[in-house]
């Protein structure tokens, strides 16, 4: 009867078996799990282990040295929750043999009444030195309570290997030993079911392990496993994983492109005519990586098929111009050409640039600004002109993708800054309806490195703009502390003296609130547990240490500065709560000379253009992320004049912050501070995950896996090109490719 179960259960569990049909899980465990992401049995055996702990040979409590990471397997002697005028301290004390350790958890209430004397447990954490010269000390250091009966089964996932460590799943219900006991029960089961998913020629010439051998060793491995490969996730075992992951989205991005190649889209010409058009609107000289940039593109819109480029340049690289230069290759091939900004102010600027540069021109362009803040009838007039072809250059925001809003004659769509609108947006656009599909070009100024555009941006190619125009000069950039303010403001009014402007950026608009979304700041640093108070009767004060700086916001600076530091100077003040026309007039105000002084938040962080703007100052700079300051300092240097970005923080600035700063004053190089940005705050907050359509990747790592991703980039091309494997092989790698990218990747839009 047994072995007609047990033969029964072989049969039906598969990869694809909803994962309340595993044994120990359940359809209420299920729903838990499915809130992770977890719904088959291979969501499940993908979760894998985030760290190893050495339990083959634990160190001896004899052994241990100070400043190292060590397992430990030990009995518990004694516990007690310590209650000290600052915070609840749990200690623990365990031993083997006559040696033994102190293990502190602060704020450890949560663990009274966990631990029983005669215990075993295993820890892992940092030795310390302890006031005994004999013994040492672990504070806050993971751990797991083992089985009380060395004969049970499960007692064999614990102690005696290199042991898994999994992130819980659902506190301490689901944690690390509840799942190395379901996985491995899990991977017994599917033993020689786990069908491979790469073709085997291609396994030996990269030479990976198979899927099943992969999963095995990664979730319990061998021993003797390099304990540094493991922790890095560099084993022959979890490199095949990363591999098959990045494998498959490269493929699917390599196909999509494909596609692209073999729909309709407009051949342009590019005549005398054109040529002519073009030179006429040329501010300057353009540079040889404009040139460069520019003949790619048209390049690819004398095609017949769909252009998608992505145009990417550092801060004041001359996008803009390149990019106005392909739209009129568009207009002087008969059709409409449309540039979508993400904010208004861009927008708006970009139409007002945009008017100004073809006022040069001997032919008049007709030019249509759509944006959300235009009355009903604005946008009703900007429509029709929009349906029956009357706007040659169609320049807007979110507007554009309205269902409202068809083009006749659309031809070229221009997204500037798409990091900041979502995949799905840019789709939508380029979809719009028309015989043929227009020619797509996305433009950013933010660097984004090689890593990252290989995995968002993929199915794109690349133009890069990696030289500043003629004139450019670097900005002198300093850190300075808020008790140097005095010097900061005389610099502003230096400036001002000579004729010159000056931005004033600050982190908030009015006081620390959370509900001001233009703001992006940079990872919130950790703060030091302030002590509390002795008692309720006698109130006492918070170290000085503790305190955190008052945060100055815009709309107070501008009236203190104004009555102040900077009184007799003309003072505006520039916010995202303002309405898009008082933006407007504000702007427009500052670009013609009437403000001496913009006092703003980060709403000025992209695209604006005001050449005589000489000086930047940031307050709290430390508040902001890399990527803002380099923003921010963009804004100025644009003219002849010698430029400054100060950037001045207050109270105590943490290491990471630190490390931004300094990065700031020693380079100016976009893409070096946008590789430093990665490292610091990984992928997923360089953009916002889910707002940029980054793949949800279950064991890659686009920072760590940087090799692997050119790798798979490489052999899908080769793939795609020429299948490599038997036809049975061909066959499941379409299969799950076709799976994989509809599951895992659907932000990023297969079709």
């Amino acid at each position: 009867m047994l072995a007609i179960r047990t033969w029964y259960h072989h049969s039906v569990i598969q990869l694809d078996t909803p994962v309340q049909f595993v044994k120990g899980i359940g359809p209420q465990i299920a729903k838990t799990l499915a809130e992770k992401r977890i719904v088959t049995v291979e969501d499940l055996l993908f979760h894998l282990p985030f760290r190893y702990e050495d339990r083959l040979n634990p160190r001896e409590l004899t052994d241990l040295k100070p400043g190292e990471m060590a397992s430990v397997i030990a009995e518990v002697r004694g516990s007690a929750l310590l209650r000290t005028r600052s915070m609840p301290i749990f200690e623990m004390t365990v031993g083997h043999g006559t040696s033994s350790m102190k293990c502190l958890w602060f704020h450890g209430t949560y663990l009274e009444g966990k631990f029983r004397s005669g215990q075993m447990v295993a820890l892992y954490g940092k030795v310390e030195p302890s006031r005994s010269t004999r013994n040492f000390k672990m504070i806050q250091p993971q751990f797991e309570i083992l089985p009380d009966n060395p004969d049970d089964e499960s007692h064999l996932l614990e102690v005696g290997r290199i042991t898994p460590v999994y992130e819980s799943l659902s506190g301490s219900r689901l944690a690390s030993r509840w799942i190395r006991r379901v996985i491995f029960n899990l991977l017994e089961e599917l033993r020689g079911h786990i069908p491979e998913t790469l073709p085997t020629a291609m396994l030996h010439r990269l030479n990976l392990p198979c899927r099943e051998e992969a999963l095995r060793t990664v979730h319990f491995p061998l021993a003797g496993a390099p304990m540094t490969q493991l922790q890095a996730s560099g084993t022959p075992a979890h490199r095949r994983l990363i591999f098959e992951e990045l494998f498959y989205l490269e493929c699917g991005l390599e196909l999509k492109r494909r596609r692209l190649q073999q729909r309709a889209g407009f051949a342009f010409e590019t005549n005398d005519s054109v040529r002519e058009a073009i030179r006429q609107v040329l501010p300057f000289h353009p540079t040889k990586a404009q040139k460069n940039a520019l003949g790619e593109i048209v390049s690819d819109m004398r095609k017949p098929s769909p252009m998608r480029r992505l145009l990417q340049g550092d801060v004041g690289s001359g996008k803009t111009i390149v990019a106005l230069q392909a739209m009129l290759v568009a207009i002087q091939n008969g059709y409409q050409a449309a540039l979508m900004a993400p904010t208004e102010i861009l927008a708006t600027q970009h139409y007002l640039a945009a008017r100004k540069l073809l006022e040069r021109a001997s032919r008049r362009y007709r030019i249509t600004l759509l944006t959300g803040s235009l009355d009903d009838a604005e946008k009703k007039l900007a429509r029709r002109r929009i349906f029956h072809a009357e706007a040659d250059l169609v320049i807007g925001t979110h507007a554009l993708i309205e269902e409202k809003v068809e083009f006749g004659n659309l031809g070229l769509v221009v997204v500037d800054e798409q990091h900041r609108f979502g995949v799905l947006q840019r789709f939508r656009l380029m979809k719009k309806p028309n015989a043929c599909e227009p020619d797509v070009l996305v433009m950013t100024a933010t660097p984004i490195p090689r890593t990252l555009a290989l995995s968002l941006y993929g199915d794109l190619d690349l133009s890069v703009l990696d030289e500043l125009p003629p004139g450019r000069k670097p900005v002198d950039t300093r850190q300075v502390s808020d008790e140097r303010a005095e010097d900061v403001w005389k610099l502003v009014r230096n400036e001002v003296a000579k004729g010159r402007q000056a931005y004033v950026v600050y982190p908030v608009i009015e006081g620390a609130k959370d509900d001001q979304p233009e703001l992006d700041f940079a990872p919130p640093e950790p703060e030091p547990e302030p002590k509390p108070k002795k008692s309720a009767k006698k109130k006492t004060k918070t170290p000085a240490l503790f305190e955190k700086p008052s945060i100055k916001s815009a709309t107070e600076m501008y009236d203190s500065l104004r009555a102040t530091h900077l009184s007799g100077l003309r003072l505006a003040l520039l916010h995202g709560r303002m309405s898009s026309d008082d933006k407007e007039v504000t702007m427009r105000r500052f670009q013609r000379g009437d403000i001496d002084v913009l006092i703003a938040t980060t709403v000025i962080e992209v695209g604006v253009d005001v050449p005589n703007a000489s000086l930047m100052v940031v307050e709290h700079a430390e508040r902001f992320g890399l990527a803002q300051l380099h923003q921010l300092r963009g804004r100025v240097g644009r003219g002849a004049a010698k430029s400054y970005c100060i950037l001045m923080t207050s109270g105590r600035v943490s290491p990471s912050a630190e490390e931004r700063l300094a990065a700031m004053v020693r380079t100016q190089n976009g893409f070096e501070l946008a590789e430093l940005d990665l490292q610091m705050r990984g992928p997923g907050e360089f953009f916002g995950t889910r707002q940029a359509g980054l793949p949800d990747f279950r064991v890659a790592n686009l920072l760590r896996d940087r090799a692997l991703l050119e790798l798979a980039k490489t052999e899908s091309a080769r793939f795609i090109e020429n299948p490599e494997g038997t036809e049975d092989e061909r066959t499941r790698v379409r299969t799950r490719l076709k799976e994989a990218w509809q599951r895992r990747y659907g932000l990023l839009e297969a079709g």
